[in-house]
């Protein structure tokens, strides 16, 4: 589902910095990845170049069957669009929206919003346990139903990809733990392959399979 080959990524300037060296990576379909690291290796550039938000200099990035550095910038809009969930470590849900239409706003860009999307919006609230929360404000939520919120949003629409980025850096460790369960849960329950980058070892325990990425390269390691 998700295949990097011998991609680099190197940051130009007056000092030019190698973030990625030649990374090989493949993912197969339905499984929860965990990229663990500490800040500074490249994990969020990794994620980037999944996504198509960042280009390789070198190598191939293919997702879903689709060699990304083949789409210009609309088709890699409309690819994301369709084809990617995102959860954020800061939530990014919308303040001025309800619950139920932060959920409903992949939907929404992809032109759905009759009943069968109102039918599924709420049945990804129901999924998440936030059914009774449909109509609350993000003010009103804690930090773990915020991000159950954005769990539900990444997911709405059927994706092949869900990225997670340090999903749980703003969570307490019992919050962490209940949204990683959950994010995991909801990946196999839809089907979908999930890409975690995280510094946390308990976050990444709960994957189905864990990388460790350092200056020196990607190499997948399990954990104790």
């Amino acid at each position: 589902m998700i295949r990097l080959d011998h991609v680099t990524r190197i940051f130009p300037g007056p000092r030019p910095r190698t973030v990625l060296d030649r990374l090989s990576l493949d993912i197969p379909a339905g499984m929860l990845a965990a990229i663990l690291g500490e800040s500074g290796v490249g994990k969020s550039t990794l994620l980037n170049l999944i996504a198509g938000l960042d280009r390789a200099d070198a190598g191939t990035v293919s997702v879903a069957g689709v060699a990304l550095d083949g789409l210009d910038d609309d088709a890699l809009t409309e690819f994301r669009r369709e084809k990617i969930g995102f959860v954020f470590q800061a939530f990014h849900v919308l303040p001025y929206l309800t619950v139920a239409q932060n959920v409903a706003l992949p939907l929404a860009l992809l032109g759905r919003d009759g009943p069968d999307a109102r039918e599924r919006v709420n049945a990804m609230l129901a999924a998440v346990g936030l059914a009774e929360r449909a109509a609350s404000m993000p003010r009103e939520l804690s930090g773990g139903e915020l991000q159950r919120t954005a769990i539900a949003r990444a997911l709405v629409h059927r994706p092949a990809i869900v990225l997670a980025d340090e999903p749980t850096g703003n969570l307490d460790p019992d919050s962490a733990s209940t949204v990683i369960g959950l994010l995991r849960e909801r990946l196999h329950a839809e089907g979908a392959t999930g890409v975690l980058v995280t510094h946390s070892r308990a976050a990444a325990a709960r994957a189905d399979r864990v990388y460790t990425l350092t200056a020196a390269g990607l190499a997948e390691t399990g954990l104790p």
